[in-house]
């Protein structure tokens, strides 16, 4: 190839004076001496001279000439290489051994190789790679026949054969190696290790003058010839990267620097091979490559340029003139992919200086036309491109194959982008290799394959991976079988014989040292190998065939062989870390792309596809892929791939080509499935972090990829096995026929809706033929899924757990030696792939990455090369005649089982580096009623509510897991292993065996405490003791009397007065309109954690403080409660996660609170309206109708005339208490209808709310009140005498027959008179019961066994009064009553408690709501009293205060005939508006009845609670307590051992009595005795009952016995107050600034502990051991047992720190700053929101989590105010060292805030703060700003923000705003870029989100 370049004639030299002298003080070298030398060869009798210039050298005879370097010279020699070969030869004379060290490429060797060529030298070429050990240079053992043989190596053959060595790249061989020459190169002198020892040919003339030759022979002395010379060539290591040279092996070198040929003998070359090309343009062209090598752009930090690669590169350019230089210069120096923003900028002013900025003027090639064989030259075609608009033809290599015509491939569908990078790949191959750069999946393996097969060549594809030594790469050692040891070439050299395509993937992985081995291969087309093979290129071949007449069979035995012409290396590469020079975070981030390597191929980058190309590729590739899926999917992973987040780009990777092709492949299969689920599952976003997955989310929504639900799955996850076929859901595939069923697994497997749909969706991908990968936390049944789903498919399969000490080997084949011969076991995977098994790979991340790299061809081209020699093809055909395949068998899969990336799992991050290759599937917890369903099937005795408890609060551990509050993700083998506990011991507490999974944790004193609560918060009563019952003190209720009669009169001639007209109509309805419904999560705490009482649990309503609750009411299990300042809805279910809320802000307007109160009341509907309700508001007489789900509202007009509002405003200031308010009876809302009337109105308004019909009753008396007894008997009140009416009416209206209604009036007489009762008896019912109680309950109530209607009603005289035959018997109905001692409207309500004061007195009217509830079934009726009616002095004992309370609920139980008082909590807020608050309730409280035994209480604050109040419910909970605890009775655990002698087997019995009773303690005899056996008594085992004897037994129980006594606990609180007090004075704090600090510190504890925690296993992490290979001590080396079986020493490898990568940059520390906002507004809503401590304590967070990792992170604390944005609070240098300093800077914080100027500077402080972080060096930049940013306020612009936030792609900078008023917060959030704003609308969640940022950015890569 070069020697037809350097042909003669060299054309004039067009570099004029002007050019000379700029580049004289460029190249200020021996450039430009003009001084002459030239070689002569003078032909004497003794074989011959070479002259250079005046220094001659004589040749002589060479012994093996083929050794002989040949066609290394070219005819024109330049002048400086022949001034270094001058010089060579000076110390070749001298017999000095000579370095030549210079910048990287190909110049070096050839002049050493010219000057050996020149002097008919014998040349032994060795090179270094970090792999040579000392036995490739001296001798090696090899087996012959059973015995070891030393064999010598190439020092050694130079030194005694008197050949030149040649050593190349010194810097890449291990330190410590290469001081085995220095004795060689300083004396001549070596000792071997087969005891023969090399001397200088002085002294071993010297001693053969005094002894023989044999005297000299047996003493093992051998002679160094005196030619034996050294050449070393090494590049100059502090500028490049590699070992600096060791001083005592640099002393013996004399050195040469061989820089870059001078310009004017490179353009002379240039010329030469660019006749067709303007002279101009080949000058700028080396102008640029000189530049670009000079100091001062290394000193930039950019790479040298490949200058000799502008050769290969002039001929390209040559045969097409119109090529842009630009894109030339790319392919050369593929600046775009290696440098950051300001490299790229640097190189493009170089260009435009050289006027080479030309890729806009003149197009790419655009495709080729069309190739074919070349007549003329054999292993050639003929290519024709389409260039700019005429055809260009030109002759590249080609293969041996048939050449297939451009794009008639069906696999490969050509788009304009790749056909144009195809044709530029083919102008590149005609003269150099290749290199392919694109990221993964974006098709570099289907482009080359493709452009193979268009020249017809056999690839063989090597994949690369990072431990790989050159000698994997070159040849590999084997045992022949008769046990000698020989070499197998590798792929690569039978590749290069062969004259394939060779398809090095990944050479970004593979270590650079490793790879230099290849770059004479790339350069020169030679390569020595370990056995002395030689290869050479072509042509030298032929020459050295024609000058020494050999036969190819000659030269073979000579080991040369030649190197195929049409060889070509294509190498793919991922895009190399832009600008990693500076950030070297991860481990991969080492810039492969080195100046050494830019040498060696032309390089192309696969861009990734345009929008409309991947497009069609997805339709061609899968033909019935829904458009508009498609389309969706591009769109979102075009806008991931446009933004320069890293974020984005992290997820847009997992979006390749290749991955949206799989997306697309299933969605033609299965057109229903969600896009939003496919994307998900493709990114795992479930394991994402935070961040990454909230960018996803609105980067999905952006696009409007909507998640469309699961439609409920549960029909359809059903499995079925019949006739073979296996059908999961809707997806079925036939049954497998195994040939070995002993290895289809079998497994106890419940089915779980949740796992089922898992299932499903790995079948779908299994049947399209991908590869599984299932990733998930530990303990979530990944094994399980995988082991059910092949036992349902009836696939074998074989398993392989990978591990840390996972090696290549292990994953392929396992060596063993039989019989001095070494023997290859099959690894599972080789097993699985032969036989068509299923491999399940697990723990897939706990191997290096870098092994499991090789399943990377497995998986996609179906390829793999064993260790002995075998491979692994896929297609059949492909295998014929070849020798050493395994043909895969179709059916071969594998399933790949990972943990999750990132902590805690601390694995290898398999799914970043593979998970593109794989069907990515997420495996999570099963779903809570998918666990309960499960764990059923684990404990079907366990109870249910256990189950669900367990359920709870494991998901709630875990949700706090992925929001990284606690580091341990619990999962359902947890879980399941509790319930196999407790289902074995019922009896067994659940507190007490929580503790065996919760017990890792009892060290960590946070943590605990996180548990603790979690479990609390679900009521597993952890830490509770049996003793801790705390039920309300039960009161005797007064005896029942019969106290009178209620008569109905249906006399004759009242009837025609009471019959009463009715009138039907329909109703108006305005709306609807469509409010938002808010979801806020529920809090809901379990009450029964610690104690028994009859609370069930609590929650709190999100709402505003001044806001008032006016009504609460349930259905079923959904509570509704209604607020009335402003007017909104609540509604939540009694187990729910959330409490759906209303705001009816706007159908309400606020007014002002004097004008007008509205007051609501609810009423839920009931089936086919579940889920609605209608409000009504009382003084406006509004009716609205609510649906919670859609929002919608609308207003009901009831009556015509309802429209005008009567004008208030005039009569507002009178008082508005003579209007009587609007009611409605909700008893009957859950049938549909709803009666509303007005006090002291005359007329029932009954509202049909199905038939849309209002029902008006004119009645004939003015109302009081109204009780709907039944639906067609309601008891109405007449409003001045109290008298009670009966009103009947038909069950149904039709509107037809509006039919009667009659009205009976009601008299009431007492016992005594018999008749005509006293007004004052008239009872006024606050309650009736619209049902009638139970008979049992009757009975019990009354004592008398009595079946009969009756209804139960409550009045403030008494406790309850049951009036028996209501309302359905004619005959008078007696009236039973529980009376209480005094009236409770004669009880003043005094207020006692702190509310009374705010109450402003006496209240002005009675309240609206009674709290008076029936519970019919438990026999109870509930009340809800203010404390000051409630008999506290009965209740309570004398000595003890009644706590506060903001009421009691009275509970009246007819069947035990007692009363309890129930103490409900005091609000923790109340609304300021006191006055109207008290026409509410009387007590602080509204109450409603709840489910069968229990009522719901909401307080004025808006604390929900539930209550338990009915007996047998109680009861039955106070067991299910108990046995949670378990039953701990106290006595100690006896050890007993059965023996099976007669004696023990005694029955049980009685005992003797003992007559003196005196006590008796065990013995088996005794009744009545403490401790014994058999025998009745107490604290014993085994006996018939418990027997008293009237002993006092004293038990003391466990939890005493475990206590620590009193002064032992008392001697270590001293001992620590002591340390703190010394450890204050020793920091001058004073104990109130500990009190302060301790204030903010400890409200971020937990997060400063989970963030150190996380920061110390990533410093474990990054201080993980490496494996050392050749070493001489150890565990044995798989890959080098054979070394081992020739008796080698170094063949073991152990663990050990690694050194650092040479020349890999310093690790440098992160670098954060955090941006706090202590602006005056800060100060001013401190009290609002606490937002200035709550910022105060995120900077505590900083100081505390970040100390003593200085090192790691470099952290400063800036703030900014209206004062400036550049306060300094933390400098980098002075971090707090303790609490002191700490709290210095939080008051220096809170001072400032408070005194400085108002004004806001977070744009600009944000800004400075980018652009100052960005001058420093770091191995990240983070700068966090926290602001109560009001920018609107501040004319800010949201975009501009977002703008400051992304300007510099180099910096994360993330933005946290405190929550700001109504919905700003949001919307700012909406504008700002996802995953870098935040709000935090609670400040609680402060230190969270910094907590978060911390975890998922600065420590992902950590």
């Amino acid at each position: 190839m070069h020697s037809q370049i350097l042909c003669s004639g060299s054309a004039a030299v067009v570099a004029s004076r002007r050019m000379r002298n700029i580049l004289g003080a460029v190249l200020g070298r021996d450039g430009w001496m003009w001084k002459t030398h030239e070689v002569k060869l003078i032909n004497t009798s003794s074989g011959g001279t070479v002259k250079i210039g005046e220094i001659s050298y004589k040749l002589k005879t060479p012994q093996n000439p083929e050794l002989v370097p040949v066609k290394h010279i070219s005819d024109s020699l330049p002048q400086t290489v022949a001034q270094h070969l001058r010089w060579i030869m000076q110390k070749d004379l001298l017999g000095q051994d000579v370095f030549l060290i210079g910048p990287p490429g190909p110049l070096r060797r050839s002049i050493a190789m010219q000057y050996l060529e020149l002097t008919k030298r014998e040349v032994e070429y060795v090179s270094l790679s970090r792999d040579t050990t000392e036995t490739d240079l001296k001798q090696r053992r090899e087996i012959r026949s059973g015995t070891a043989f030393y064999i010598d190596q190439c020092a050694v053959r130079a030194a005694t054969q008197g050949r030149v060595l040649v050593l190349e790249g010194l810097e890449k061989a291990e330190r410590n190696v290469l001081p085995v020459l220095n004795n060689l190169l300083e004396n001549r002198e070596m000792q071997l290790e087969d005891g023969r020892f090399l001397m200088s040919a002085e002294r071993y003339d010297k001693l053969l003058q005094e002894h023989t030759k044999e005297e000299l022979d047996s003493w093992k002395i051998v002679r160094v010839s005196e030619d034996f010379r050294v050449i070393a060539l090494g590049l100059p290591v502090p500028k490049y990267k590699g070992n600096p040279l060791d001083p005592p092996l640099r002393s013996r070198f004399q050195a040469r620097d061989i820089y870059y040929l001078p310009f004017k003998d490179q353009l002379e070359l240039l010329y030469t091979a660019g006749p067709n090309i303007a002279a101009e343009r080949v000058s700028q062209l080396l102008s640029l490559g000189t530049t670009l090598c000079s100091q001062e752009s290394s000193n930039l930090g950019l790479p040298d340029f490949p200058v000799d690669s502008l050769l290969p590169a002039v001929h390209v350019l040559n045969t097409f003139p119109m090529l842009s230089s630009q894109q030339l210069v790319q392919r050369l120096y593929p600046y775009p992919s290696i440098l950051g923003k300001d490299g790229c900028r640097a190189v493009e002013g170089v260009l435009s200086r050289f006027e080479l900025l030309d890729s806009r003027r003149q197009p790419a090639p655009s495709a080729i036309v069309n190739v074919s064989m070349a007549k003329d030259l054999e292993g050639h075609a003929d290519v024709t491109l389409r260039a700019v608009d005429k055809d260009v033809t030109f002759q590249v290599p080609a293969g041996s194959k048939e050449l297939r015509p451009p794009s008639s491939s069906s696999t490969f569908i050509s788009t304009p982008s790749h056909s144009q990078l195809i044709a530029e790949m083919m102008q590149s191959h005609m003269a150099k290799d290749i290199c392919l750069i694109g990221a993964k999946g974006c098709g570099k393996s289907v482009i080359a394959r493709e452009f193979a097969e268009m020249l017809g060549y056999s690839i063989e594809p090597v994949m690369l991976y990072q431990d790989m030594t050159a000698r994997d790469l070159l040849q590999q050692r084997y045992t022949l079988p008769n046990g000698d040891t020989a070499w197998r070439p590798s792929p690569l050299v039978t590749a290069a014989i062969e004259g394939k395509l060779l398809l090095l993937d990944g050479i970004h992985r593979v270590n650079l040292g490793t790879l230099t081995v290849l770059s004479r291969l790339l350069h020169d087309r030679e390569l020595d190998l370990y056995d002395g093979t030689r290869l050479l290129r072509w042509d030298r071949y032929q020459t050295l065939k024609e000058q020494l007449d050999f036969s190819d069979q000659q030269l073979q035995e000579r080991s040369i062989l030649p190197i195929h012409p049409s060889f070509r290396v294509l190498a793919l590469a991922e895009p190399p870390v832009v600008a990693a020079s500076t950030s070297s975070s991860s481990s991969r981030g080492q810039q492969w792309l080195s100046p050494e390597l830019l040498t060696m191929f032309l390089y192309h980058t696969v861009s990734p596809l345009a929008k409309a190309e991947e497009m069609g590729l997805i339709q061609g590739l899968t033909h019935n892929v829904p458009q508009e899926a498609a389309e969706q999917l591009l769109h979102l992973t075009h806008s991931l791939r446009k933004t320069n987040d890293p974020t984005a780009q992290s997820l847009a990777s997992s979006l390749s080509t290749r991955q949206l092709l799989r997306i697309c492949r299933r969605l033609s299969q299965y057109p229903e499935e969600s896009i939003a689920r496919s994307v998900n599952k493709a990114c795992l976003s479930r394991f994402l972090p935070s961040l990454a997955r909230a960018y996803l989310e609105k980067t999905l929504a952006n696009c409007s990829i909507e998640d469309t639900p699961y439609p409920d799955d549960t029909h359809d996850t059903s499995c079925t096995v019949k006739d073979g076929v296996l059908t999961i859901g809707n997806v079925s595939a036939p049954v497998y026929n195994p040939n070995e069923k002993i290895k289809v697994p079998d497994v106890l497997f419940y089915d779980n809706p949740q796992h089922m749909l898992v299932m499903k969706d790995m079948l779908k991908d299994f049947l399209l033929g991908e590869h599984l990968l299932l990733v998930g936390n530990q303990g979530v049944g990944k094994n399980k899924i995988v082991d059910r789903f092949l036992h349902l498919l009836n696939r074998p399969r074989e398993y392989l757990q990978l591990h840390r000490d996972t090696t290549v080997q292990t994953l392929t084949l396992q060596p063993s030696v039989r019989n001095g011969i070494i023997t290859y076991e099959d690894s599972p995977l080789v097993k699985a792939v032969k036989l068509g098994h299923i491999l399940v790979i697990d723990e897939a991340d706990k191997a290096p990455t870098n092994v499991t790299c090789i399943l990377k061809t497995l998986v996609e081209s179906g390829e793999m090369i064993l260790a002995d020699g075998r491979r692994i093809v896929s297609d059949a055909h492909g295998a014929e005649g070849r020798p050493n395949t395994i043909v895969m068998h179709p059916d071969f899969r594998m399933l790949v089982l990972a943990n999750r990336p990132g902590f805690p799992f601390l694995g290898n991050d398999f799914f970043g580096a593979l998970g593109d290759i794989f069907s990515c599937h997420a495996v999570d917890n099963p779903k809570p009623q998918a666990e309960l369903a499960m764990l059923k099937q684990y404990g079907p005795n366990v109870p249910d509510a256990t189950l669900q408890k367990l359920v709870a609060a494991f998901g709630e551990l875990r949700s706090m897991a992925d929001q990284g509050t606690i580091t341990y993700p619990y999962s359902t083998r947890e879980v399941v292993n509790i319930v196999k506990h407790l289902q074995k011991f019922p009896e067994e507490g659940l507190a007490n065996v929580v503790r065996n999974v919760f017990d890792f944790d009892s060290y960590n004193k946070d943590m605990r405490e996180v548990l603790i609560e979690a479990l609390h918060k679900h009521g597993i009563p952890i830490g509770a003791k049996p003793s801790s019952v705390k039920l309300a003190k039960e009161l005797p209720l007064p005896e029942v009397k019969m106290t009178g009669y209620w008569t109905i009169n249906q006399g004759g001639n009242a009837r025609r007065k009471l019959l009463c007209p009715t009138e039907t109509h329909p109703i108006d309805i305005k709306g609807p309109v469509f409010l938002r419904v808010q979801s806020y999560p529920c809090n809901r705490q379990e009450s029964r954690a610690l104690s028994f009482s009859e609370e069930k649990a609590h929650w709190q309503i999100p709402m505003n403080e001044v806001n008032i609750i006016c009504d609460v009411t349930t259905k079923d299990d959904v509570l509704y409660v209604a607020t009335c300042n402003p007017v909104s809805l609540y509604a939540m279910k009694e187990h729910g996660e959330s409490i759906q809320c209303m705001e009816l802000y706007d159908v309400f307007p606020r007014t002002i609170s004097g004008v007008w109160q509205p007051f609501v009341t609810v009423a839920p509907l009931g089936s086919p309206l579940d889920g609605q309700v209608v409000l009504h508001e009382e003084q406006s007489n509004t009716v609205l109708h609510l649906d919670m789900v859609t929002g919608a509202v609308r207003r009901l007009m009831l009556s015509p005339d309802s429209e005008q509002p009567p004008t208030r405003a005039s009569t507002w200031w009178s008082s508005k208490e003579q209007q009587g308010g609007h009611k409605m009876c909700r008893d009957f809302a859950h049938k549909n209808w709803l009666l509303f009337y007005k006090e002291d109105g005359n007329q029932l308004d009954v509202l049909d709310v199905l038939e849309g019909r209002v029902h008006s009753i004119s009645l004939p008396i003015n109302l009081k009140s109204v009780f709907l007894v039944a639906e067609d008997r309601w008891l109405l009140l007449e409003s001045n005498t109290n008298k009670k009416f009966l009103l009947t009416k038909p069950m149904h209206m039709a509107a037809e027959d509006s039919g009667v209604c009659q009205l009976h009036s009601i008299s009431e007489d007492s016992v005594s008179s018999g008749h005509g009762a006293s007004a004052a008896e008239v009872s006024v019912p606050q309650m009736l019961s619209c049902d009638q109680l139970p008979n049992e309950n009757l009975s019990a109530a009354l004592d008398q066994k009595i079946v009969s209607p009756n209804r139960i009603l409550a009045d403030s005289g008494s406790f309850a009064r049951v009036v028996v035959g209501f309302p359905d018997l004619v005959s008078p109905n007696e009236v039973y009553s529980f009376k209480r001692p005094v009236d409770l409207s004669v009880m003043k309500s005094g207020e006692s408690g702190a509310h009374m004061f705010l109450r402003g007195g006496l209240r002005s009217s009675p309240a609206k709501r009674d709290n008076c509830v029936s519970l019919l079934s438990a026999n109870q009726v509930v009340r809800a009293l203010p404390p000051s009616k409630v008999p506290l002095k009965e209740v309570y004992p004398k000595d003890v205060t009644p706590p506060m309370t903001a009421a009691y609920l009275e509970v009246t139980d007819l069947n035990s005939k007692k009363i309890k008082y129930i103490p409900v909590p005091r609000s923790m807020t109340v609304s300021p508006y006191t006055s109207w608050l008290s026409k509410v309730s009387e007590s602080d409280v509204l109450m409603a009845p709840l489910g069968s035994g229990g009522v719901v209480t909401v307080d004025m604050g808006g604390y929900v609670r539930l209550w338990e109040t009915g007996l047998d419910a109680l009861q039955r909970s106070l067991m299910e307590w108990r046995n949670m605890i378990g039953t701990e009775d106290g006595r100690p655990v006896q050890i007993t051992i059965q023996r099976d002698s007669g004696l023990d087997v005694t029955a049980p019995k009685h005992g003797k009595i003992d007559a003196t009773n005196s006590p008796h303690v065990g013995g088996n005899q005794w009744a009545g005795g403490t401790g014994g056996r058999d025998t009745a008594g107490l604290g014993g085992k085994g006996g018939p009952y418990r027997l008293d004897a009237g002993h006092k037994v004293y038990q003391v129980s466990q939890a005493e016995k475990d206590a620590v006594p009193e002064e032992v606990r008392r001697a270590a609180r001293e001992m620590g107050e002591k340390a703190f007090k010394e450890r204050l004075k020793e920091i001058d704090m004073s104990e109130y600034d500990a009190a302060t600090y301790e204030r903010f510190s400890k409200a971020v504890r937990r997060q400063v502990q989970s963030l150190r925690i996380i920061l110390d296993s990533l410093q474990a992490k990054g201080k993980e051991r490496q494996w050392l290979k050749n070493q001489a001590l150890g565990e044995l080396d798989d890959a080098k047992i054979i070394d081992g079986l020739t008796g080698e020493k170094a063949i073991y490898k152990r663990r050990g720190e690694l050194d650092p990568e040479l020349g890999s940059p310093q690790q440098k520390p992160k670098r954060l700053r955090v941006l706090a906002d202590v602006s005056g507004s800060m100060y001013r809503f401190n009290g609002v929101d606490g937002r200035l401590e709550r910022s105060m304590e995120a900077v505590c967070m900083v100081m505390e989590a970040l100390e003593n990792y200085e090192h790691k992170f470099k952290y400063d604390i800036v703030g900014h105010s209206g004062d400036g944005y550049d306060i300094e609070l933390v400098r980098t240098d002075k971090a707090p060292k303790n609490n002191k300093d700490r709290l210095k800077v939080l008051k220096t914080m809170h001072a400032h805030a408070q005194f400085c100027m108002s004004g806001d500077y977070t744009l600009e402080g944000t800004e400075a703060s980018i652009k100052e972080l960005a001058r420093e060096e770091a191995d990240e930049h983070f700068v966090v700003v926290l602001s109560d940013a009001n920018l609107e306020r501040y004319g800010i612009r949201p975009e501009r923000f977002a703008h400051v936030l992304t300007s510099d792609p180099q910096i994360n900078a993330f933005a946290i705003f405190i929550g700001s008023l109504g919905n700003q917060a949001e919307r700012l959030q909406k504008t700002l870029p996802a995953g870098r704003s935040f709000v935090a609308m609670d400040t609680k969640q402060i230190p969270q989100i910094l907590q978060q940022i911390f975890t998922s950015t600065m420590l992902s890569s950590a």
